[in-house]
């Protein structure tokens, strides 16, 4: 009786990745109905056993959007540019940096957050990243709803809308959403893979991610910024958040002009976050649970 085993025995083999970048679509696809699962389960469990439950996706933007207002425009006088109204501004501001800060913040612990289930089980750990952008999509889906009613509602009933059109570009906003996903993404892997070692970002991320947003341009023009601090607007240009929320507001809502060059600088950095991400978290897969 012949004993030995041949390679073609197996239906699987599990071996160490050997590639800088390796994100197998093959084997991703093959657990999709696990990636499901989990996108399924982060929408389940977001407000499960509150009393409102589902109306906190249409709350929470509102009462953020409208605090927004009252004190940046109402109190502080900051202007929206091109006599686009406040809330409308805000509220599109808010509903990217919600996005890519959701995926962001949301990406950032996968490894302490699943480090009994990655120490039992094998299959693609870059699954519970991914769930994680695609759960924070069905999220973004929902403000864009709040968004379009909003403007519906402001073009119908108001004067105070009438330069407030969507412009050619709003055929890239798919491309936009995909880009700012790999950026937080990107992001989220790479502190995720340092915080399994120093376990002060983990304290570091929610203070982080509230100061990034000042310096995203979420809550005023890049234009009043550059008009207000010269000297300091570089830090808020070069952010690809800004990029992001500037184009968003230029493709929905017609404010300021669409820069080629400002898209494919973001559209890069992107790009390079998320491939340094996947190259940190791959490494770091192979030995975390010896760390965590």
């Amino acid at each position: 009786m012949n004993t030995k085993n041949n390679s073609s025995d197996w239906l699987y083999t599990i071996s160490p990745k050997r590639k800088l970048i390796d994100l197998n679509f093959k084997e991703i696809w093959r657990y999709r109905d696990l990636l499901l699962l989990f996108v399924k389960r982060n929408v389940i469990t977001l407000y499960k056993q509150t009393i409102l439950g589902p109306l906190w996706y249409f709350i929470q933007p509102l009462f953020t959007t409208l605090t927004f207002t009252l004190i940046f425009n109402n109190l502080a006088n900051i202007p929206t540019g091109n006599g686009i109204p406040a809330f409308l501004f805000n509220l599109a501001g808010l509903s990217c940096w919600n996005y890519f800060s959701s995926c962001l913040t949301g990406t950032s612990n996968t490894f302490k957050a699943n480090q009994g289930l990655f120490g039992k089980v094998y299959f693609p750990r870059v699954i519970v990243p991914l769930s994680v952008v695609i759960t924070n999509l069905v999220n973004f889906g929902i403000r864009m709803l709040v968004f379009i009613s909003f403007y519906v509602y402001f073009k119908l009933f108001t004067e105070s809308a009438s330069q407030a059109l969507p412009t050619a570009s709003v055929v890239l906003l798919p491309v936009l959403i995909f880009l700012m996903a790999l950026f937080g993404l990107g992001f989220g892997m790479i502190i995720s893979s340092f915080t399994t070692k120093y376990r002060d970002l983990t304290y570091l991320v929610g203070f982080g991610v509230q100061l990034l947003m000042y310096g995203s341009a979420v809550m005023y023009p890049l234009s009043y910024f550059k008009e207000k601090l010269p000297e300091y607007s570089w830090l808020v240009e070069y952010n690809p958040m800004t990029t992001f929320i500037e184009l968003f507001r230029h493709m929905t809502l017609g404010t300021e002009q669409f820069s080629l060059a400002s898209f494919l600088y973001a559209g890069t950095v992107s790009i390079v976050f998320f491939l340094i991400g996947l190259i940190v978290f791959n490494r770091t897969e192979k030995s975390f649970i010896d760390t965590v």
